[in-house]
């Protein structure tokens, strides 16, 4: 991009949310982001999340949806996992900005004698080191290449006027005039509802956001406004008018089958122009090039024929807790050409106490499971339901349905197998019995069982196959040692793995000392397989991963062509020919980032 020699100066797209959260602000700040990189642009992201957490480990997912893992162990917002897969990228934990990390770099600073006998304040002192904390994030390169990109795309998390998110807003404005006109674009994404008894879009709640935007010292470039159809003229023409935004400037973010169409929908309505116009980049990109996306996305809704997978957890109640999980699953169905139906099985309720207590529940989960293709065991913390996840287990193991049990969902399916097959009853992870006899599960020497933030075993670790004649190796292409991403506190007890290796199990992958168990599968079993490691991280659009492309290949029975039909080179990071009902089709030409489910229009 530099055509004149010198340091280049970074470009800034802003993108805030207005009226209410969950209106999609992260998918929107992905989707602008792949629109940039289509008109050849190199594209880094960086998410403020205003809460007081250093980051987002010691969260429940309850409260704010799945802890994303990055390669360097950062645990992070799941909209850092969005960027990830849409724009194929490998981000840091520092590209995750919070009030804690914020306040606690600046509390530092004041205890060193940094600020010379100042009085430490709000405005200067945070909002300067909100800004350099940017300035500095956005040169780091994201994309594998050398030097840093032109965009950063800024995802300010929350809702425009919360009292947390004051600094960041105050900062922002200090920042848009630092870099000044022509380096910062302003895209503010706001609800326009429709009420029901008229019919009739309202334009007043977005009114309101633009107006409290501007009395913070942030003036809109481009209104981006979430409604089920696309806005009508004149409500767009009051927009315009009330909110000192030009009318081609407003974009309809209207509902769509699958969010892999967002690239395509702001394409379609000119909103490259708009911020290339901002950014006066207009000479220097390209028109941009969708061809794949949109063919993934137009793909993705022709499919029909399905693949149910049941998920054995504990928080089933919001799948936002699993979207890691879901994509995964939906890359990987997508490539096979199967429609992904996903079946919510709440872990505690297959259990044995629920049959007494709620036998309505009980019926209703093992019916879930039982009419399940494949089965899918998450990890999770704490005790609640792992009787259930060890239910589940069982059943896939017994009745030779295809399984792939992750992080605890691989602990798990060990203590299944030491219960039912080595007759040790009271078999456990010191995690839920400390005092078990036979414990097939321990706490890792190197854990803190005082400080939870941070303390476990985090980030790529690399897992060496211990034999290349199993189905992990072969669905990893062969290769002598795969780096995944983890999150752990616990592991297999390695002083019990000979006597269960003897009677069948079989560890395939283990880290560089031979002494923590990384990949288990039972050789005997169709697709019987669990991972220490969480393998959802790093599935990408056109790029499913390859033990998630297994199993969703062994519950259409499909496994063994994968297996036999060619070798997968890098893990299918390159376009590879799978053949099926005697056509061949192309990883990547096949969908990417969206999500089909039954459950209750879960999307992307």
């Amino acid at each position: 991009m530099n055509k004149g020699g010198g340091m280049k100066k970074m470009k800034y797209v802003l993108v805030t949310g207005g009226v209410v959260s969950g209106l999609g602000k992260g998918v929107t700040a992905s989707s602008i982001g792949v629109l940039l990189k289509a008109c050849g642009l190199r594209v880094t992201s960086i998410k403020i999340d205003p809460y007081l957490n250093t980051d987002a480990g010691t969260m429940s997912p309850f409260e704010h949806g799945e802890v994303y893992v990055l390669d360097d162990g950062g645990e992070v917002d799941l909209d850092l996992g969005n960027y990830e897969r849409f724009l194929d990228i490998k981000l840091t934990r520092d590209n995750n900005i919070t009030t804690g990390k914020i306040y606690q770099a600046v509390i530092d600073k004041e205890r060193r004698g940094d600020y010379l006998g100042k009085t430490v304040q709000v405005v200067p002192h945070i909002t300067d080191a909100i800004q350099e904390w940017i300035e500095r994030v956005a040169m780091i390169p994201v994309d594998g290449q050398p030097g840093p990109a032109d965009v950063c795309v800024i995802e300010l998390g929350g809702t425009i006027g919360d009292i947390e998110s004051m600094p960041f807003t105050e900062a922002l404005g200090q920042f848009s005039y630092r870099v000044g006109a022509g380096n910062f674009c302003l895209i503010h994404v706001s609800l326009v509802p429709v009420l029901s008894a008229v019919g009739e879009q309202k334009s007043k709640p977005t009114q309101h956001s633009v107006r409290g935007l501007r009395s913070l010292g942030l003036t809109p470039n481009i209104l981006a406004c979430r409604s089920t159809l696309a806005l009508e003229e004149n409500v767009k023409q009051k927009l315009s008018q009330f909110c000192h935004v030009p009318a081609e400037n407003i974009i309809t973010l209207y509902d769509v089958p699958n969010i892999w169409h967002l690239p395509s929908l702001l394409r379609d309505q000119k909103a490259h122009g708009a911020i290339l116009g901002a950014l006066n980049l207009l000479g220097v990109a390209r028109e941009p090039n969708l061809k794949e996306w949109t063919s993934r996305a137009e793909s993705c809704d022709m499919l029909l024929e399905p693949v149910r997978i049941a998920i054995v957890g504990k928080y089933t109640g919001l799948s936002d807790s699993y979207l890691s999980l879901l994509k995964a699953l939906l890359h990987a169905s997508v490539s096979l050409r199967k429609k992904l139906v996903v079946d919510w099985v709440p872990a505690s309720d297959i259990e044995d106490e629920t049959a007494k207590e709620n036998p309505d529940a009980y019926k209703a989960a093992w019916k879930l499971l039982q009419g399940a293709d494949g089965v899918l065991v998450p990890g999770g913390f704490g005790d609640r339901g792992v009787e259930g996840k060890i239910l589940a287990a069982k059943y896939a193991r017994e009745n030779r349905i295809p399984f792939l049990g992750i992080c605890l969902g691989m602990q798990i399916a060990v203590i299944e197998f030491a219960r039912s097959i080595l007759g040790l009853q009271d078999a456990n992870s010191t995690e839920f019995d400390p005092d078990t006899t036979s414990p097939c599960v321990i706490f890792m020497p190197e854990g803190s069982k005082t400080h939870f933030g941070g303390t476990m075993r985090l980030g790529s670790r690399r897992t060496y196959f211990q034999v290349m004649d199993c189905k992990s190796a072969k669905l990893y292409g062969n290769r002598g040692f795969v780096d995944e991403r983890h999150r752990h506190r616990y592991e297999v007890n390695p002083d019990m793995v000979s006597t269960l290796e003897d009677a069948g199990l079989s560890f395939t992958g283990k880290d560089e000392t031979g002494q923590r168990m990384e990949i288990v599968e039972l050789p005997n079993h169709p697709y019987y397989i669990g991972t220490q490691f969480h393998p959802e991280f790093k599935s990408r659009p056109g790029k499913p991963s390859a033990l998630f492309l297994g199993l969703i290949a062994a519950a259409c029975g499909q496994l063994d062509s994968l297996l036999h039909a060619h070798k997968i080179p890098n893990g299918m990071a390159k376009k590879v020919s799978l053949y099926q009902n005697g056509n061949a089709t192309k990883f990547a030409k096949i969908p990417a980032d969206g999500i089909y489910s039954n459950c209750n229009g879960v999307h992307a």
